[in-house]
């Protein structure tokens, strides 16, 4: 059902609004260390090349930030998605929601700010929800540089953390998510429906728009076969449903819509 505004004798159709929060584009090294790219660097550092690009979705009832990207500096030191939000005119403050797909440190490192006092919370008023069984494998592999595990240390000793167990479920009428695997274990992905317009959060299983061109299995993801299946099953259900997809490593688009 569409939402109408009725102003004077004219409605206006309210959809939700997506900023995408690109850092930028960067190399990603074998011990997952993130080299900014340039025009003039961009042939010739080494390592998997994507961007980070976390999403602040804009609904009727509540701002939505789908992961927290790694809290990239720009050259005056503030934080870029800092600097996007100032541009949009809304305060980290004002962020209602940090859905996590998964841990890895590209996804969470931009959720807590290190201080010359301790740490805090970036989005300190944001309810975080988190995969408690994605947090226990990733204890369970300490040393992997995929995590960030001094970050992710202080990250679980915030407050406002929900504990997410189940397997499937609706956060509010608006979000729903499922934890679908394939990345890693208990990666968790997300939907969030206002006046029948969809958008879908795949995260690392559906990161760019090349995987749903080429269905490969991908040696980094930890059960790549089911993520190929995954994005073959999402594939369908977004040409059916409209879906609008968002892409977290795509280094050129941030939505494609189905």
């Amino acid at each position: 059902m569409k939402n109408l505004l009725n102003i004077g004798n004219i409605q206006e159709i309210c959809s939700m609004k997506i900023i995408p929060l690109k850092e930028g584009n960067f190399s990603a090294s074998k011990t997952k260390d993130f080299t900014l790219l340039t025009e003039e660097n961009f042939d010739t550092v080494p390592g998997i090349k994507m961007s980070v690009q976390p999403f602040l979705i804009i609904t009727e009832n509540d701002y939505i930030l789908l992961d927290a990207g790694i809290g990239w500096k720009n050259e005056a030191g503030n934080t870029v998605i800092s600097e996007i939000l100032e541009r949009e005119n809304i305060r980290p403050e004002q962020i209602t929601k940090l859905l996590l797909s998964h841990l890895h440190k590209d996804h969470i490192e931009g959720a807590v700010t290190v201080t010359d006092n301790g740490y805090k919370a970036t989005f300190p008023n944001a309810q975080i929800y988190i995969q408690k069984r994605e947090l226990d494998f990733a204890m369970e592999n300490k040393g992997n540089p995929s995590f960030d595990f001094d970050i992710l240390e202080k990250l679980i000793q915030l407050p406002n953390i929900t504990w997410m167990n189940d397997d499937k479920g609706q956060i509010t009428n608006e979000i729903s998510y499922e934890v679908v695997g394939g990345h890693t274990p208990f990666m968790q992905v997300f939907w969030i429906r206002e006046n029948e317009e969809t958008v879908f959060y795949g995260a690392d299983d559906l990161p760019q728009a090349s995987y749903l061109k080429y269905h490969l299995a991908y040696k980094s993801d930890f059960d790549g076969r089911k993520a190929m299946e995954l994005r073959l099953l999402w594939e369908k259900e977004a040409k059916a449903n409209s879906w609008k997809i968002l892409l977290y490593h795509d280094l050129d688009k941030a939505i494609i819509e189905a």
